[in-house]
């Protein structure tokens, strides 16, 4: 009897057609899914348009009444603002759009420095007035040497310049008044005594240099020259506190120092009298009399303390007997 053969087993190569179907398959509905959802629903995008629309663009809703000619209450009545700012003052009242309290104080604080500054012109305006009318009375008491060109007056607004040439005051290279020029200066110092003008009165010399035993230089000279003006007007009666002396030696010559006429002209003695009562030296000088704040105190040395021993404090002890042993 012949040898059976068994009969091989036939092998399935298409096995992975399997999962590859459900593969394609899964695709396929993925992609149905992904299309069903990017598809637009005409309607329910024109009703969530104008939804949008009434919400940042159109009238509010409130039962409050609307004032012509006043911004509404709520988000959507700024059409200029932008979609974040109308978010962000949303439900808030329409007072968040108000001037804050720095606002308003800077407001009224510019309007307190125009009513300041209308004040200041209308006072400045009266003090150029009263300022003329000194002008006037000096130009009347000194007519005449006015005419002879030895004392002239010039008007600038809000101060006068008296110019006294020294040619009738001071001799040569000394700041000693001349006889002749203590009674033009009285009757100088009669004429501005009733007007309360502040008064500064400068000294000038020309570039000529002085080296003596009373001056060391131009500077000593003119403020010496401008001291003894200063004390024939208070020797006068005039009140000292107007009064203010600057000697300016060469370094204000009014014509160039290169002729002997020119140099005569620039030895002069200025009175700048200006408008008024305020101090001859400027803003900033401080009121006679009145400091800006008392000096401070110095506070007197206090003697060491010494240290005190404590006192020795004894402390009572108290020893208690042992507790009895417990019954067992």
């Amino acid at each position: 009897m012949g040898r059976r053969h068994q009969h091989e087993e036939h092998a399935n190569h298409e096995a992975w057609a399997i999962p590859y179907g459900d593969l394609v398959t899964l695709l396929l509905a993925f992609f149905v899914v992904m299309y069903a959802m990017s598809s637009v629903n005409e309607g329910k995008y024109r009703i969530l348009s104008d939804s949008l629309v009434a919400a940042f663009r159109g009238s509010p809703r409130t039962l409050q009444p609307i004032q012509v000619g006043e911004k509404s209450v709520g988000s959507g009545a700024d059409i200029n603002m932008t979609i974040v700012q109308q978010a962000m003052l949303s439900g808030q009242p329409r007072s968040m759009l108000e001037p804050s309290p720095l606002q308003v104080a800077d407001q009224s604080q510019g309007t307190r420095h125009a009513a300041d500054n209308a004040y200041e012109a209308e006072h400045s305006a009266s003090a150029v007035a009263e300022l003329e009318n000194v002008a006037a009375e000096v130009e009347n008491a000194m007519s005449e040497l006015i005419r002879d060109q030895m004392i002239v007056v010039r008007r600038h607004g809000v101060w006068v310049e008296v110019e006294i040439r020294t040619d009738i005051l001071f001799p040569s290279g000394v700041a000693k008044l001349s006889p002749e020029a203590q009674n033009i200066l009285n009757q100088l110092a009669l004429t501005l005594k009733p007007f309360p003008n502040a008064i500064r009165v400068e000294g000038h010399t020309d570039n000529r240099p002085i080296k003596s035993a009373a001056f060391t230089s131009n500077w000593e000279l003119s403020a010496a020259r401008a001291a003894s003006v200063v004390h024939l007007f208070t020797d006068a009666g005039m009140d000292p506190h107007r009064l203010a002396i600057v000697g300016l030696g060469e370094f204000r010559p009014a014509y160039p120092n290169d002729t002997e006429q020119n140099r005569n002209l620039n030895r002069r003695v200025l009175l700048v009298i200006l408008s008024g009562s305020g101090n001859p030296e400027g803003e900033y000088g401080r009121e006679r009399g009145q400091p800006d704040e008392a000096p401070p105190q110095l506070s007197q040395p206090q003697p060491p303390v010494q240290p005190q021993p404590e006192p020795a404090v004894t402390t009572a002890q108290t020893i208690e007997p042992p507790a009895p042993p417990a019954a067992r």
